[in-house]
């Protein structure tokens, strides 16, 4: 996963946690046939310490939270959204699939979050899409290791609800920049398809491209039993791995940091996360 670097000792502040917020929200990202789903629902753990320094403040960052996530909503959309992209399709929407964003604070608990640090656990919704795995951020250099998600208030009692569950494996982040600006994704399954797609044809990384990118290009999958990844082109115009043209259809063996050429349109840069 994305993760920056700052030292250990910083202070924790407001901004800083917004910022994370966005940045959060971003990688979340869920793309439909005509729309993308972004996650509203937050989780927030900061170390024991952090938080008790800004209890006192917590619904005040809310705010600013709820503010700054809604704007960076409407620049996403005013990007061009309603204008056709190269090739005559209209971009699609950014959306939350509820009224409004939720965040939650808490004290880690588990020793899991230094000082200094914030984890950040979001969904779509309250209730888990097929298909999604949620998406889990911290600030400093370091995996997301805390294991309880904390549910929200359920009943007349508002007793809160544990929704523990382990973290969810990161086979390769893949970075590119496409005709809607950077993108990151992450590679959560064993198989993925890569093209432009379609309404009748859903692909797992949708690239905002001309037709020079065919509709399915690729497909990137990781071989367990001989511990690689393969890549395979399924394309008119072809693929490059390394500088290197790929045979169409044939697999070849992607190594675990590579360029991948697209139909000399655009350039992936796959990194391996085992």
């Amino acid at each position: 996963m994305q993760r920056g670097k700052v030292l250990s000792e910083s202070r924790i502040t407001g901004e800083v946690i917004i910022d994370q917020l966005i940045r959060n929200m971003e990688l979340g990202r869920f793309e439909m046939a005509y729309s993308i789903l972004l996650p509203c629902i937050f989780s927030i753990y900061l170390h024991p310490d952090d938080y008790a320094r800004l209890v006192n403040v917590l619904d005040l960052i809310k705010e600013d939270a709820r503010r700054a996530l809604s704007a960076r909503l409407g620049q996403m959309n005013a990007r061009g959204f309603g204008f056709p992209k190269r090739g005559g399709k209209k971009r699609k929407q950014h959306k939350i699939a509820s009224k409004d964003w939720s965040l939650e604070f808490f004290p880690d608990s588990e020793g899991a979050v230094p000082q200094g640090d914030v984890e950040i656990h979001s969904e779509l919704n309250e209730t888990p899409q097929p298909g999604y795995h949620g998406t889990k951020t911290t600030l400093l250099d370091r995996e997301p290791s805390v294991t309880g998600a904390v549910g929200h208030q359920t009943g007349e009692t508002g007793v809160k609800s544990d929704t523990r569950r382990g973290l969810d494996r990161v086979f390769a982040e893949i970075r590119y920049e496409d005709d809607s600006g950077p993108q990151l994704y992450l590679m959560t399954q064993n198989e993925i398809t890569i093209g432009r797609g379609g309404d009748d044809l859903p692909v797992n990384v949708a690239l905002y491209a001309n037709e020079e990118v065919s509709r399915e290009h690729l497909r990137l999958r990781w071989d367990a039993p001989k511990n690689r990844f393969v890549a395979i082109d399924k394309s008119r115009n072809g693929t490059w791995i390394n500088g290197k043209r790929l045979a169409k259809g044939v697999e070849e063996t992607l190594p675990e940091r590579a360029e991948i050429g697209i139909a000399e349109v655009l350039t992936l840069n796959f990194e391996a996360k085992r």
